[in-house]
């Protein structure tokens, strides 16, 4: 499929998604929102697909926010309505069913953290700047931010970067528990490549069942996460992967994981 706001390649079973408006900082408008949500539905189809990377274009933005000259003139019906396209596309990206990593590579503000923190995994370089600054600009967050930060970081730090909307630093992003891991700017290609490799080759079905369990099971009363956790578990019995890990585990030597 060909985009004019994305660069999709693959190598082995990683898929790179690239947002390829630099000259914007890859600024998030209805165009690349729909775009995004058509490579992410090619990655979750395509069973050759086992992890996704996704970035931004250039060195300066992972996506500096969405794009507030398409934004200014929505009317309030246009802007629920962008809203809700946002959000439909960060639940798809949390749901997927496969790793997301998100290589944080520069600016993440606004609708960039917003879709960052949709991604399972957030790999940032040590001079990223994070951070909802809509406030800034008359607005609230409206691709989740509210509450992916909530449940993210908890209450405090939700209210601290939405009311206050400063940026902060890869460094105390990964404090919060906002980034997952930082690393030297000249280190996040091989960072990001050495975790999308282990990802690539671990048990797709196992690697799933964890990701539904802590996402969807992570939304329910302790008592369901734990059933679900239980059911997830016992449906692992019934694969091939199980099988080969368990046996690789006994001969001493590595597992190769077929998704079956």
């Amino acid at each position: 499929m060909a985009f004019n706001t994305l660069l999709v390649e693959d190598q082995g079973a990683i898929r790179r998604i690239t947002l390829n408006r630099p000259d914007k900082l890859n600024a998030l408008n209805r165009e690349t929102l729909t775009e995004l949500h058509a490579a992410f539905a090619d990655a979750a189809s395509e069973a050759s697909v086992r992890v996704v990377v996704l970035t931004g274009a250039g060195g300066k933005a992972f996506v500096a926010g969405a794009d507030i000259a398409e934004m200014n003139g929505l009317s309030p019906a246009q802007a629920r309505d962008f809203s809700a396209h946002g959000q439909a596309l960060m639940t798809r990206i949390e749901r997927l069913g496969k790793p997301v990593i998100a290589r944080v590579n520069g600016f993440a503000l606004g609708g960039g953290l917003e879709l960052a923190m949709a991604c399972h995994l957030r790999i940032a370089a040590d001079n990223a700047k994070l951070g909802q600054p809509e406030v800034n600009l008359g607005l609230v967050p409206g691709f989740g931010g509210t509450q992916r930060l909530l449940r993210l970081a908890g209450r405090g730090v939700a209210l601290e970067l939405c009311l206050l909307g400063a940026p902060i630093t890869a460094a105390r992003a990964a404090e919060l528990g906002v980034v997952t891991k930082v690393v030297p700017a000249d280190e996040l290609d091989a960072e990001v490549d050495a975790i999308a490799t282990q990802l690539a080759n671990s048990a797709p079905l196992a690697l799933r069942g964890i990701l539904d369990a802590i996402t969807l099971g992570g939304e329910a009363p302790l008592d369901t996460g734990l059933d679900h956790e239980t059911q997830v578990f016992a449906v692992t019995f019934s694969t091939q992967d199980m099988k080969e890990g368990t046996d690789a585990f006994l001969a001493r030597r590595k597992p190769s994981f077929s998704g079956c």
